[in-house]
């Protein structure tokens, strides 16, 4: 592995900027010359205490920050700053590399890598791929966007440890470098126009997780999904490996659904895997959920028959389509990591057949609302909207003679939401919004519902 660069500065003191802080001090004092700034425009206690940790360990933190206040041979900007603010601006002015943090994680591993990416999904096909990996006894380590920030596991996987992550468009962004084994792409719904500008960039961002693969590598794309779909013969033209999933036949090579069956498309015929009616997570999105990271087990070298039982053993993962509670006869099921317009699509459609209390809101990152109030007019006997964007997504339901109900939270949402349903009913928290504007993250959103 090569020595750091002598100067170096980190952008962001969330969870990902304060992993890479404190992986270069742990270098440093492990003897490599090298110094390092933590710049963040923020201002807050939280912030605060983290800076009189680091600045405990001789680091030099610079807080309500609008730019670097010198030249540094590296910097590692936090997904969390948009390109238009002056702090990230500033970085490309004072240093000689600006990437992001999974861009860091991969140049600093020993460990072979397998990237997951897409608008919807991410985080159960991450995890369903590490669970059907470690049952075919590969040794995994789950990182990226899904939780650990990636830097914070390198030292940890050796050579033999695939390190299985969750790659954001805001990481792939400012990859120069990052070269997974198998790459997954599962859909480009249009999401975070805000912080990308436009969707053609949001999607090529995207699509960077393809940039440095070739020929002894795999791309797992489904082709169900327009987005994902426009890259599956380009990708192949340059010689990848594509990998096509659809859940409506079975791509030569590909992954399918062959009678009612999931099965893969190999060498010698068609590999049977697991009837789609006896997954754990329900729904439709995650029949192709499950053929993506099948396709990507596969291709990294687990059997079939590990397939089939990872397949069949994997519950679904927190705040995705998650019940978390029946209570009078009601259903609750936490979708708090719906934080797109597409993402509520899917969960609606995973509940066709049962009468539906819809809670949507939040904050609005450029998302248009009228497709998901049209869908959720058809679907539900009743919508609340809540948080900043409530009054943005009533005014589409109007348009289409719908009369939602208004709640300033989420709190209150919940009490409107549990006054409207009946035994029988599903209260689906399935926000379409970020979680900002009341909450730390969806997490947090989804803890608290």
């Amino acid at each position: 592995m090569d020595p750091l660069p002598r100067h170096l500065a980190v952008l962001g003191l969330g969870a990902s900027g304060l992993a890479v802080a404190r992986y270069i001090v742990a270098r440093r004092e492990a003897g490599e010359p090298v110094d390092v700034t933590v710049y963040d425009a923020g201002d807050s206690d939280e912030l605060h205490s983290r800076a009189m940790a680091l600045r405990e360990r001789s680091v030099r933190v610079v807080l309500n920050a609008s730019c670097l206040l010198e030249p540094v041979d590296l910097c590692i900007a936090s997904p969390g700053i948009p390109p238009t603010s002056e702090l990230r601006r500033s970085a490309f002015e004072f240093a000689s590399r600006v990437i992001s943090e999974i861009e860091f994680a991969f140049e600093r591993s020993r460990s072979p890598w397998l990237a997951v990416t897409g608008t919807n999904g991410k985080t159960t096909v991450t995890s369903l791929v590490a669970h059907l990996m470690r049952e075919g006894g590969v040794p995994v380590e789950c990182a990226g966007n899904i939780g650990n920030p990636a830097i914070a596991v390198v030292d940890d996987a050796g050579s033999s440890t695939a390190i299985v992550a969750e790659v954001s468009s805001f990481q792939l962004a400012l990859t120069q470098r990052f070269h997974p084994r198998v790459s997954v792409l599962l859909n480009i719904t249009p999401d975070h126009i805000d912080w990308h500008g436009s969707l053609e960039t949001y999607a090529a961002d995207k699509a960077r997780v393809f940039r440095n693969q070739g020929a002894d590598d795999t791309a797992i794309i489904d082709i169900d999904d327009p987005g994902s779909a426009l890259y599956a013969d380009g990708v192949e033209a340059r010689g990848v490996r594509v990998v096509r999933v659809s859940r409506h036949g079975l791509p030569s090579g590909g992954a399918g659904v062959v009678d009612g069956v999931l099965t893969l498309d190999g060498a010698s015929g068609p590999v049977p895997l697991l009837a789609a009616g006896d997954l754990g997570i329900r729904g439709d999105h995650n029949v192709s959920n499950a053929l993506a990271a099948a396709a990507a087990g596969y291709a990294w070298g687990v059997t079939p028959g590990a397939l089939r039982s990872g397949l069949a053993s994997f519950a679904p993962v927190p705040h995705r389509l998650q019940t978390v509670g029946v209570i009078d006869g009601i259903e609750y099921v936490n979708d708090s990591k719906a934080t797109n317009p597409g993402a509520v699509l899917v969960a609606l459609s995973a509940f066709a057949d049962r009468r539906i209390v819809l809670l949507l809101g939040g904050r609005n990152k450029g998302s248009a609302f009228y497709e998901v109030a049209e869908a959720a007019a058809r679907a539900c006997k009743a919508v609340v909207v809540f948080g900043e964007a409530r009054d943005e997504i009533a005014s589409a339901m109007r348009d289409l003679d719908f009369d939602p109900v208004i709640a300033p939270v989420l709190a209150d949402g919940v009490d409107s939401a549990r006054s409207l349903a009946h035994p029988g009913d599903v209260v689906l928290l399935s926000p379409g919004c970020a979680s900002f504007d009341e909450f730390e993250g969806y997490a947090h959103r989804g803890r608290v519902f």
